[in-house]
């Protein structure tokens, strides 16, 4: 069989894919009300620290739910010793407690 015949529609096809699906045009805006980046989105009025302790609660809910631990935030590593300067701890560990409730109520939801 010879494969070059095959070649050249192969590369054609290739280089065309691309322009099929960008054609369609960007995807259209959320609908009103929606909250950018879902359920697991830090409040906007957070401070960098207050994101991150947000984000890093949410990962230790599920950390603790995969492994059938009770869900205590303060247990976790990283609530009890914030990678974080000193005078943002107990930002962060407020935005850690907030974000571990709600993946923790994310996980019960999804039950």
């Amino acid at each position: 069989m010879n494969l070059k015949k095959f070649a050249i529609p192969t590369l054609a096809l290739t280089l065309a894919a691309p322009c099929v699906l960008f054609a369609q045009g960007p995807p259209p805006p959320p609908p009103p009300g929606y909250a950018q980046g879902g359920w697991d989105a830090p409040p906007s009025a957070y401070s960098e620290f207050q994101r991150k302790g947000f984000r890093d609660g949410i990962e230790g809910a599920r950390r603790d739910f995969e492994n059938h631990r009770p869900p205590t935030p303060e247990n976790r590593d990283e609530y009890r010793h914030p990678d974080v300067p000193g005078r943002f701890r107990h930002d962060y560990r407020d935005a850690f407690r907030a974000g571990y409730h709600v993946g923790w109520q994310h996980i019960m939801q999804g039950r």
